[in-house]
C-alpha cells in the first residue's frame, strides 16, 4: 500500500477567518485571516483539493470550461465541486441565476449590482454536496467551512464584489457563464456506506461511512484523493485524522469507526471513475 499525506498551505484572504478549528494546527492559531488551506501535488497536475473557510461573502463569479481556458493559454478550465464542513446560522452558497437571461442582461445586472438578487441562494448545513460545472454563476457564502476538489487551475472571472474594490471580468466572465438556474447533481447508492456524489469527465468522487472497511482504488497513473471529514479513519498504520488529505497511488483498505465519513475522489473521464470498492 503507497499512502502519503499532502502537505496543506495556507493563503491569506480577506474574507477568511482567524478562528479555525484547532484540528488545523498552525494555521488555527495565526494572527493573519486564513481563507483556503491548498492541498496539491506536482506529480498529481490535475486535481487540487482546498479548505475552504469564510467569514464574508465571495464574490459572484464563474470558471471557463477546459475550451475557453486553453484559448487563452491555460492548461484546463475549472470545474470544481464543495461538501460543507460547518455551516453558521442562515449560511448559504449562490448556485445558478432563477431564470435564464441573455449575456447582455448578465452584464447590466452584473453592472447594477441586481445579479445579488437574481441569483438563488441555497440553504446550507454541514454534509450538504454541490457539484459546479464550468461556466455556472455561483458565490459563496460567509460563516462557511468547505472542503473544494477542482481541476487545478487558479482562473476566475469576476462578475460582481458587491461594491468591493476589485476589478471584474465582465467580458470574459459573459463568455464563460452559462446564466441559468442550478441543477443539482443527482447522489447515488453505490454499496454499503458508498454514495457517488458527482463522476464527470473531470473526477469522481464518492462519500464513503463507516462503520465499514473500504478498498479504495488507486494506481501510478490513477491515484485517490482521500478526505477525511469526521471520526475515526485507519489505513494500515496510518491514522488518518480529520481535515488532513492523502494520496493513495496504490490500492488501499481503509477502515472506518462508526460514525465515520471519508471523501475520495479521482480526475478521470467517466471510465475511470469507480474509487473505491467494498
Amino acid at each position: 500500500m503507497a499512502i502519503r499525506q499532502l502537505e496543506g498551505h495556507t493563503v491569506e484572504k480577506f474574507w477568511g477567518r482567524r478562528d479555525l478549528p484547532a484540528m488545523y494546527g498552525d494555521a488555527a492559531i495565526r494572527a493573519e485571516r486564513i481563507g483556503e488551506i491548498w492541498f496539491a501535488d506536482d506529480a498529481v497536475p490535475d486535481l487540487r483539493v482546498k479548505c475552504l473557510f469564510t467569514s464574508e461573502k465571495l464574490s459572484i463569479q464563474v470558471h471557463p470550461d477546459d475550451a475557453m481556458a486553453q484559448a487563452s493559454g491555460h492548461r484546463c478550465g475549472k470545474e470544481e465541486a464543495w461538501y460543507v464542513l460547518s455551516a453558521e446560522p442562515g449560511a448559504v452558497i449562490g448556485a445558478g441565476i432563477a431564470q435564464a437571461m441573455s449575456g447582455d442582461d448578465l452584464r447590466t445586472a452584473a453592472l447594477d449590482g441586481s445579479i445579488e438578487a437574481l441569483m438563488t441562494w441555497h440553504p446550507v448545513k454541514p454534509g450538504d454536496f454541490f457539484h459546479v460545472p464550468a461556466g455556472t454563476v455561483h458565490a459563496i457564502g460567509a460563516g462557511l467551512s468547505l472542503v473544494e476538489i477542482q481541476q487545478n487551475v487558479d482562473l476566475t472571472y469576476c462578475l460582481y464584489d458587491y461594491g468591493r474594490p476589485r476589478e471584474l471580468d465582465l467580458d470574459d466572465g459573459i463568455a464563460a457563464a452559462v446564466a441559468a438556474p442550478f441543477v443539482p447533481s443527482a447522489i447515488h447508492s453505490i454499496g454499503p456506506g458508498r454514495e457517488l456524489l458527482a463522476a464527470t469527465d473531470k473526477f469522481a468522487i464518492e462519500r464513503l461511512t463507516g462503520a465499514a472497511d473500504h478498498h479504495v482504488v488507486g494506481s501510478a497513473g490513477h491515484p485517490a484523493w482521500i478526505m477525511p471529514i469526521a471520526g475515526e479513519c485507519v489505513a494500515g498504520d496510518f491514522v488518518l485524522a480529520s481535515s488532513t488529505v492523502w494520496l493513495a497511488s496504490a490500492p488501499a483498505k481503509i477502515t472506518l469507526a462508526d460514525g465515520a465519513t471519508v471523501l475520495v475522489a479521482r480526475a478521470g473521464g467517466r471510465n475511470e471513475r469507480k474509487v473505491s470498492t467494498v
